[in-house]
């Protein structure tokens, strides 16, 4: 395994562990929203931590880590919404929603490992604030295709915004070495 595979499954990680246990307290309720109201989530997340950043300062003591896991957490779900369009299934056995879960952080890190090929890892130059950018223009891109129907001429379709909305939302917590500092307190 490469070193970004190592710290991307080890951020992942302990995104899955919070998601699990707030499955055990709220069961999949999440599958009542819609993919526009997942996108909308995503984007106050997102938000939150452009304003923290710009401010300098915040008044809620929840840090932006815990956003950028939301960001993670939410794109996923939303790819997993994405994956059911047409089930009516509302709850998943521990076991059914774990699978779910780590097929779409596998299909998403095979495609950031190709973008890794391809880039040379350039994520690892860039800034924090950048990617916290790059994150909100893939919701407003998201929030387009939604508002056409699904429909694009020549772009991706919401699944590759919210793969990239992940991926970017992990570099940003590998940047600030939050992965490998989870893993040594546990």
């Amino acid at each position: 395994m490469t070193k970004t595979e190592i710290e991307y499954r080890q951020v992942i990680s302990v995104c899955k562990e919070l998601f699990q246990k707030k499955n055990k307290d709220y069961g999949t309720s999440w599958r009542i929203l819609r993919l526009p109201s997942l996108t909308d989530q995503i984007f106050i997340k997102a938000q939150r931590i452009r304003s923290i950043q710009e401010k300098g300062v915040q008044k809620v003591n929840d840090g932006i880590e815990g956003e950028f896991i939301g960001i993670i957490n939410y794109c996923i779900i939303a790819m997993i919404q994405n994956a059911l369009t047409d089930s009516t299934q509302m709850e998943f056995s521990e076991t059914e929603l774990s699978e779910l879960y780590d097929q779409q952080v596998a299909k998403t890190l095979g495609l950031l490992m190709n973008k890794n090929h391809d880039y040379g890892e350039a994520w690892r130059d860039m800034r924090v604030s950048s990617m916290t950018d790059l994150i909100l223009m893939k919701i407003f891109r998201t929030k387009q295709i939604e508002d056409n129907q699904g429909q694009t001429l020549v772009s991706e379709g919401v699944e590759a915004n919210y793969q990239d909305m992940l991926n970017y939302a992990v570099f940003c917590l590998i940047q600030m070495g939050w992965g490998q500092q989870q893993q040594q307190q546990q």
